[in-house]
């Protein structure tokens, strides 16, 4: 067992990295080992970029994103398309969305979905601060980006009765076969929302 064979400090660190998502008590223990062996190239650099950005990075009061700065780069962007916005769960959608450089937009990250099993309700997440952003930035229309789960629906459902009061066009992301998928790979959901989803040829 590695308890018996190190000491505390090294252990915490196997155990702050197994924390991490996609890393179990293995992978810990691996990257442990290699964190320590090229202390001088990545161990030190690491320790200093997480003292960085522990000090530096904040969440934008306006739309959730985190950065170094409040408000955050995208939200001081003036050459982005205020007339839409975005709304994601999570911040990682919305890195996701950039990189995929389609829409020069504004953001609204939820920080997750609503979910009455795990006692997540509309309090717990970024909702409250929504219709007026709509309201006040004059949004013509907003693309719910939300996960095709059932967690992910039923928080599309409640955003949409939040800004109904509001003159707004309400778009949800297409679903159903991704560039280069084949049929027979695909699940039955996926392909019963593409045939929904059908478009003219």
């Amino acid at each position: 067992m590695v308890e018996r064979v190190t000491g505390p400090e090294i252990e915490r660190l196997i155990q702050l990295l197994a924390r991490l998502p996609g890393l179990g008590p293995r992978s810990a223990r691996r990257a442990a080992l290699h964190l320590i062996r090229k202390r001088e190239e990545l161990l030190l650099p690491l320790t200093q970029a997480f003292a960085c950005a522990s000090e530096k990075i904040v969440t934008c009061k306006i739309c959730g994103n985190i950065d170094s700065r409040d408000p955050c780069t995208l939200c001081r962007d003036e050459r982005r398309e205020r007339s839409t916005l975005i709304v994601v769960e999570t911040v990682a959608d919305l890195w996701a969305l950039e990189r995929a450089e389609v829409l020069s937009a504004h953001y609204h990250v939820l920080g997750g979905t609503l979910s009455p099993l795990d006692g997540i309700g509309p309090s717990d997440l970024n909702l409250a601060s929504l219709p007026g952003r709509v309201a006040k930035d004059e949004v013509k229309e907003v693309i719910l980006a939300l996960n095709a789960t059932v967690d992910g629906q039923t928080t599309a459902h409640y955003v949409t009765k939040l800004l109904s009061a509001l003159e707004v066009k309400i778009t949800r992301l297409a679903h159903g076969v991704p560039v280069g998928g084949e049929l027979d790979y695909l699940d039955e959901g996926t392909l019963t929302a593409a045939i929904r989803s059908r478009t003219a040829f």
